[in-house]
């Protein structure tokens, strides 16, 4: 039976000689690992056969860089990349080496061409925070480590959040640390997909998510409560909330509308691409049409369909604030936010005892998201729908 190399128990148990121990990788390649005395770490070659046939080696070094658990995995990669080049012939030759800001870049262009440029710009910006500033960026994919991404997680999670213009500070949340892991996870995987990098071995585990960390939107505002923000807010973001109030739209795609999203010959609404991915259509009852029939008024085809006072389409940054005194004016919960109306607005139709399948597709997520975040609230119409069993 051929002895092991593939882990550092099977390693120990070799005993030293001069001729490597053999692992074959594919037909005709070969990695090995040779122990010439107790106290050596080993060190890794290369083999396969040439064109005329004739035996090659190449020595990998003692890797001695990574961790003894990673030395396998490594010599793995550094030989399936030396015979992929090998292959077409240039394995002399120097290639251009991927980094980790090279393969976020590669995987915002390919999110823009896939799903457009709101999601695109979404990823742009975790990654110049998290990416572009830290020592990560620079770091070659063939020579990522576990503890280059164990270290990286870690500065992730200890960074602090910035809640106010005081420069006060809190505790960054596992379900938003999960959000920015999954992006930097995703590039990666692409990286690896497109064959940058020959092993996703340092980072499949150690940028895996927090589990069981979802919170539940518990702040819901009923209609009087949504009235009454409205009623506190200036007239261009009172226009704003109260389509938060009345549609279950995540905030950035209400702002993103235009004039030319709005059919008032269908009564349609055409909400672009968000968060969701892709474009959805809502046909609108008449009461909803009318409020943007008016907000449409006198307004060319490209501009805002619910703008600032000055014009400009409302944002993040433009409508935070505002948002927060106008709760505080209304002696609303100070948690309140934009965002507090899209779930609210979705509780009443879910409680309501409209479909989850219609309520995903009109909120533009899925129904295992609205069954995970609003499935408890199906529970009394369940017992409406029961006691009008009863004979």
């Amino acid at each position: 039976m051929a002895n092991k190399i593939d882990t550092v128990t099977a390693r120990n148990k070799l005993k030293t000689r001069r001729e490597p121990y053999w692992h074959r990788i594919s037909k005709g390649f070969y990695i090995g690992f040779r122990k010439m005395s107790d106290s050596s770490s080993g060190t890794w070659l290369l083999r396969h056969r040439d064109e005329t046939g004739n035996e090659v080696e190449s020595s990998l070094g003692t890797l001695d860089a990574y961790m003894h658990h990673e030395r396998f995995d490594r010599a793995v990669a550094a030989a399936r990349e030396w015979f992929s080049h090998a292959s077409t012939g240039d394995a002399g030759a120097i290639h251009q080496p991927t980094t980790v800001l090279d393969a976020c870049n590669a995987y915002v262009k390919r999110i823009q061409e896939l799903k457009g440029t709101k999601p695109a710009q979404d990823l742009a910006a975790r990654y110049r925070r998290w990416i572009t500033q830290d020592p990560i960026h620079k770091i070659e994919l063939m020579k990522l480590t576990r503890d280059h991404m164990n270290d990286f997680r870690r500065r992730m999670v200890a960074k602090p959040v910035t809640i106010n213009k005081a420069g006060d500070v809190r505790e960054r949340s596992k379900d938003s640390v999960n959000r920015d892991l999954a992006a930097v996870r995703a590039a990666l995987n692409s990286a690896f997909a497109d064959g940058k990098v020959n092993s996703n071995f340092s980072w499949s585990e150690t940028l895996k998510a927090f589990k069981n960390v979802a919170k539940r939107r518990d702040l819901y505002l009923d209609r009087e409560q949504r009235r009454n923000l409205i009623r506190h807010a200036p007239d261009d973001l009172a226009a704003f909330l109260r389509g938060l109030s009345i549609l279950p739209l995540r905030p950035g795609a209400l702002a993103a509308l235009t004039v030319a999203d709005f059919d008032q010959r269908l009564s349609v609404l055409k909400i672009g691409k968000d968060k969701g991915g892709k474009d959805r259509k809502i046909k609108l009852p008449p009461e909803i049409a009318q409020l943007f029939e008016m907000a449409a008024a006198n307004k060319t085809a490209t501009a805002p369909l619910l703008a600032r006072a000055d014009g400009q389409a409302w944002n993040k940054d433009s409508w935070k604030d505002p948002v927060k005194n106008a709760a505080k004016n209304a002696a609303l919960p100070a948690e309140t936010s934009a965002y507090t109306l899209r779930h609210s607005v979705i509780s009443d139709l879910v409680h309501g005892g409209l479909d989850l399948l219609t309520v995903a597709q009109i909120s533009g997520t899925s129904v295992a998201m609205i069954e995970k975040h609003y499935g408890h609230l199906r529970s009394d119409v369940a017992a409406v729908a029961l006691a009008k069993l009863v004979l």
